[in-house]
């Protein structure tokens, strides 16, 4: 099979990415499921730093495979073209950084500077599947920073930076170049694009749903045949709790 029609391509909806900034990890994982996709968490990433905004934005890629020696001593740092600096500096406003580290985080990805700069440049996040340094700092952000855990080694004595906005593997999630990327205090989902409009629009009526679900459990109503909503009283319910507040 053919490799999808590329992300980048697919147009989305304006509202998309506002809708997505209030629909939650978990919900966009049962929509996804619903249509088949398996396998689009990131695994083994969580948030540094609480209180931080949802993460929303398009992926923009970078790829490490293992580091050598002869490819990544201390003075690689000095080129001017070094992909992991080139990719700071030209990931678009708005946009996910997403690094493929081969979920090694024995070394650094990235660090505060690095990331201080891409947040000053108006990305929209950070997601690594290898480690951070400085974690610290990165935490004090207030762009959102996924990561596998602190790790003060530089990204040199594992990771050579080598593709920047390709297909790359975070996590063991295929990202392609324009997926949706969100994050939250639950982890990342990687939201194919050309599935993006449609999940961020029923998102929204199943995060409404929900909080409805929310109110009646705390009332002491039983979840069978309400979550789901198997019993047509509920829907019921729900339809009379939607109009009270209009």
């Amino acid at each position: 099979m053919a490799d999808p029609k590329p992300a980048s391509e697919v147009p989305l909806h304006p509202e998309t990415l506002d809708r997505l900034k209030a629909a939650s990890t978990a919900s966009i994982a049962t929509l996804l499921y619903k249509r088949g996709y398996r396998n689009c968490y990131v695994q083994g990433v969580s948030a540094l730093g609480a209180g931080k905004p949802r993460m929303v934005g398009p992926a923009f890629t970078l790829r490490y495979i293992p580091a050598r020696e002869d490819t990544d001593p201390i003075e690689a740092f000095r080129e001017p073209d070094h992909p992991q600096r080139v990719a700071v500096e030209t990931c678009p406003e708005g946009h996910v950084l997403v690094m493929d580290c081969r979920q090694d985080a024995s070394a650094a990805s990235a660090g505060s500077i690095l990331l201080t700069r891409l947040q000053v440049r108006g990305a929209a996040g950070v997601v690594s599947d290898g480690g951070v340094r400085d974690a610290a700092g990165a935490a004090a952000l207030s762009m959102p920073v996924f990561a596998a855990k602190p790790s003060a080694p530089t990204n040199l004595t594992k990771h050579h930076a080598i593709d920047i906005n390709l297909p790359v593997g975070c996590g063991g999630v295929a990202v392609y170049p324009g997926d949706i990327v969100v994050g939250d205090g639950d982890g990342v989902m990687v939201i194919p694009r050309h599935l993006a409009d449609e999940i961020s629009e029923e998102a929204i009526g199943m995060e409404l749903f929900e909080e409805f679900v929310l109110q009646e459990v705390l009332a002491g109503r039983a979840v069978i045949g309400l979550y789901p909503p198997t019993d047509p009283d509920a829907l019921k319910r729900f339809e009379a709790w939607k109009a009270g507040r209009a």
